[in-house]
């Protein structure tokens, strides 16, 4: 039996998520709460660790404390195994600076990749809603023997425009360029009208990409990023292939989910993914008990439902309890307490929010630890949401950040939670 490669997994997981504000103002994009139950990088860590690959290291920059708490208290590994998944700060290892970019991460981690001495690197993002077997794009890699191989999702030519385009040769698989935004997006050669947007994800060489970064880092011209720097290098070096997610076999996917990848970095992109989650045949399938999502979940009892409650095509989260109140069409997470009189439609609420009696929430995404007073409407007026300071996407999305107080003059001031009651962030 053939030994398998040696494989080290990167995650790039320092983005600030500036779109995705104000749910990014207290942590990374990462570890902003998805689905209830999980936090964006719950799903690349799932997607490496199904793969079989078990040393993994998360890099983290930007008001990373959430983050590291997460993947500490969740992504604990068997050490007997010599398996880990590791949070990796910026170090300052080479320098005063603290990471230029994504590549520039890796360049200052490099100590990582000499002690795990691997023949393969994984490098993927941590904040995209997918499910990928890494393995297959790892043996595609090995067999076309690629420097880099880059994964690309087949998406229409005329919506390919914001995304980073790979341009390949007849063959579909050897990367002639690489183009950040093109107006005009290249179609493909078995499907003109679609093209190739690149994930995000990549499979190096160890030896390529050592060499790689440290051109990069040479280079003063360069913004030392992965998709901007690193790839178009090799490509031009004629070492670059595609990797075509619609190949990728997923154990119990089904048709509708298996090249689904979702990019949530607005909040309007965040709240369709979540009102996806709860429809009836959802695109992307939560209950995936063969390739599952993994996460740790808070101690506490199961929802409880009470006094004729009203809860259809919801996700509702441990200890949460919903009394005499209409939920529907939206995502509760643990420890909701909604009161008699409540609706909530088509909303997201996170972890330890309190919703007050009458109020009604039309799609709104509530962050945690937020108290709702009695009689309370919001995302019923756009712009007396915004008049109290509430943030409204573009699509008519009412967002409150984590803690965010209420102003109310139908009710007294909220209480806020007790210590106990606050998880983390």
């Amino acid at each position: 039996m053939a030994k398998a490669p040696s494989v080290l997994g990167i995650v790039l997981a320092g983005g600030e998520g500036k779109r995705l504000m104000p749910l990014t103002a207290d942590r990374a994009k990462p570890a902003v709460p998805f689905g209830g139950s999980y936090r964006l990088i719950d799903f690349v860590l799932s997607n490496l660790v199904n793969a079989g690959y078990r040393n993994l290291c998360v890099l983290t920059q930007y008001k990373s404390h959430s983050l590291d708490r997460h993947v500490t208290l969740t992504w604990r590994m068997s050490t007997f195994l010599g398996n880990y998944v590791t949070c990796v700060p910026a170090q300052q290892r080479l320098g005063p600076q603290w990471y230029q970019g994504s590549a520039d991460a890796i360049y200052q981690s490099m100590n990582l990749i000499n002690d795990a001495d691997p023949e393969y690197i994984v490098v993927f993002g941590a904040d995209h809603v997918y499910r990928m077997d890494a393995s297959q794009m790892v043996a595609a890699h090995i067999e076309r023997g690629n420097g880099v191989t880059v994964a690309g999702i087949r998406v229409p030519r005329v919506e390919a425009t914001e995304f980073g385009v790979i341009k390949t040769g007849a063959d579909g698989h050897v990367i002639e360029e690489f183009l950040e935004k093109p107006a005009d997006p290249p179609g493909l050669p078995d499907s003109p009208d679609e093209t190739f947007a690149s994930m995000g994800n990549y499979v190096f060489t160890r030896d390529v990409l050592v060499e790689a970064l440290r051109k990069d880092a040479a280079n003063p011209a360069s913004r030392h990023d992965m998709g901007g720097d690193i790839v178009p290098m090799l490509v031009a070096e004629g070492k670059a292939g595609v990797y075509d997610f619609q190949e990728n076999d997923v154990p119990g996917a089904l048709d509708r989910d298996r090249s689904y990848w979702r990019d949530v970095g607005s909040l309007d992109s965040y709240h369709e993914a979540h009102m996806d989650l709860v429809s009836i045949q959802p695109v992307f399938n939560l209950y995936n008990n063969d390739w599952p999502i993994f996460t740790s979940h808070p101690q506490l009892p199961g929802a409880k439902f009470t006094d004729n409650a009203t809860v259809g095509e919801s996700i509702v989260c441990q200890g949460s309890i919903v009394s005499g109140a209409c939920v529907d069409h939206s995502v509760l997470g643990s420890n909701v307490v909604v009161s008699s009189g409540a609706t909530i439609e088509r909303s997201v609420i996170m972890d330890n929010c309190k919703i007050g009696r009458d109020v009604v929430l039309k799609n709104v995404i509530l962050d945690k630890n937020i108290v709702v007073p009695d009689g309370t409407e919001i995302g019923v007026d756009p712009d007396f949401d915004r008049q109290r300071g509430f943030t409204v996407s573009k699509g008519g999305v009412t967002v409150l950040g984590k803690g965010q107080v209420i102003p109310s003059a139908v009710a007294p001031a909220a209480t806020a939670p007790a210590d106990s009651e606050v998880a983390e962030a």
